[in-house]
């Protein structure tokens, strides 16, 4: 096995034919062959995020036949300062089964925050370089420059950032599709919105897609997965595959071709809020668009009316796209659309994250998944209550709502007590009487 360092990218070592380290960790994480995982990113169809400077990184790999991944959004703003709080938050991410997490910082001193993540967190760290360009630069939005946005990308990934999300496919090609075809809900992207105001307040382009080869020589410097962001992802269920978010994709397309051609690694975020019904052809339409690149989707959120059970409505959607084919969910908390979320909204974002990606790597047959829960339901035959504990995705909780409701006979729970069906054909199977008034 040699090592990746010889080459500036996991994606040219593997068009080499070099299977990395990198891939090797892969390899043994996925069940999956370290030659079948060479070829697929040689492909530019699987993705391992793995910046050369981030030291402390546990290489996680994501697209087409992996189990699906998930990622966590934080990071400190104007509102909300508070360093010591996010941090808590990164180790809670990693312990309850975050595989990457996004730094979305958007004030005051997110370089020193974002270097302590990135010397403390193994999971893959990404980052929107366009959040970071105001704060950064200490200059308001029309006064930057192409040059700041791209100083800023390039001072990331010199950090060690794994992925950064650009929004280059919104061109103001794509920005005269949104004027010439009005939304329910305008652009809902951060980046896109900023990204969208600056070229109509300065007249230039997207200084992403003017300067996209400078953006390219960056990563492939660092080896910096390129997060091709969805500006015009749809932000209500009214505007879920409108002329907007199919002109973006077009021209995302087009960019991954271009980074592959540099052996850049690739991968392609996909819609916000989707109809339930249009979630899988949404899917679909994203990746014939983009040549089958890995795809990363924020839930898709299947209603509007549901603020406050978001994780809910993402957690529906997200195990569709799975299903479908997506490969990357970004969890979405309780709190999207209201506030800043706290530890524990994060957990349930995160929770409810994993279950829809186990769900649709069940639907998608990806191997090993669903004999996971084979073993669960042996557990449960058996009514061997630690096993079930261990295998649980949240063991802390499904131990506390056992103790906090104890039955009168350890081979039952309170819900069903002494009807329980499991134990009481267990008892008819072995020849015992089922005795339902015990004394």
């Amino acid at each position: 096995m040699e090592s990746s360092r010889q080459f500036k990218t996991q994606k040219e070592a593997a068009r080499l034919g070099i299977i990395t380290p990198e891939m090797q960790i892969c390899s043994l994480y996925e069940g999956v062959s370290a030659e079948v995982l060479r070829r697929k990113c040689a492909e530019g169809r699987v993705v391992i995020p793995a910046n050369r400077n981030h030291s402390s990184l546990k290489a996680r790999a994501i697209g087409e036949g992996l189990s699906a991944k998930i990622n966590v959004n934080l990071g400190i703003s104007r509102d909300v300062q508070d360093f010591d709080r996010e941090m808590v938050k990164v180790r809670k991410a990693a312990k309850w089964g975050a595989h990457a997490i996004m730094d979305l910082s958007c004030w005051g001193d997110t370089k020193a925050f974002r270097q302590r993540i990135l010397a403390e967190s193994p999971a893959v760290i990404g980052t929107v370089p366009v959040y970071d360009a105001v704060g950064n630069k200490d200059t308001d939005l029309a006064e930057l420059t192409a040059g700041d946005f791209l100083c800023v990308a390039e001072e990331h990934a010199r950090d060690g950032v794994d992925f950064m999300t650009v929004h280059a496919g919104l061109n103001r090609h794509t920005a005269r599709v949104i004027r010439d075809n009005p939304r329910l809900v305008n652009i809902v992207s951060r980046g896109g919105s900023l990204l969208y105001s600056w070229m109509d307040m300065t007249g230039n382009e997207n200084p992403f897609f003017e300067y996209y080869d400078d953006l390219l020589e960056i990563c492939r410097e660092y080896d910096v997965t390129l997060s091709l962001g969805d500006g015009c992802r749809p932000g209500g269920l009214a505007d879920a595959g409108d002329a907007s978010q199919i002109a973006e994709l077009i021209t995302l397309g087009e960019l991954t071709l271009k980074a592959w051609e540099k052996d850049v690694q690739v991968m392609i975020e996909g819609p916000g809020h989707v109809p339930l019904h249009e979630v899988s052809s949404q899917i679909i339409t994203a990746k014939k668009l983009t040549h089958n690149a890995p795809l990363y989707v924020l839930g898709p959120i299947v209603t509007d009316i549901a603020p406050g059970y978001d994780h809910i409505t993402s957690a529906i959607g997200g195990a569709a796209a799975v299903a479908a084919g997506a490969d990357f969910l970004c969890y979405v908390t309780p709190a999207e659309h209201l506030r800043l979320p706290d530890e524990q909204d994060m957990k349930e974002g995160i929770m409810a994250a994993l279950v829809a990606a186990h769900a649709g790597d069940i639907a998608k047959g990806i191997p090993g998944a669903i004999e996971k829960d084979h073993e669960m339901s042996s557990a449960r035959a058996a009514l061997d209550w630690n096993r079930m504990f261990e295998l649980s995705l949240d063991p802390e909780k499904a131990r506390c709502y056992r103790k906090s409701s104890q039955p009168g006979e350890e081979d039952t729970c309170t819900m069903c007590g002494n009807m329980c069906a499991i134990r009481n054909m267990n008892r008819i199977h072995k020849g015992e009487p089922v005795v339902l008034l015990s004394p």
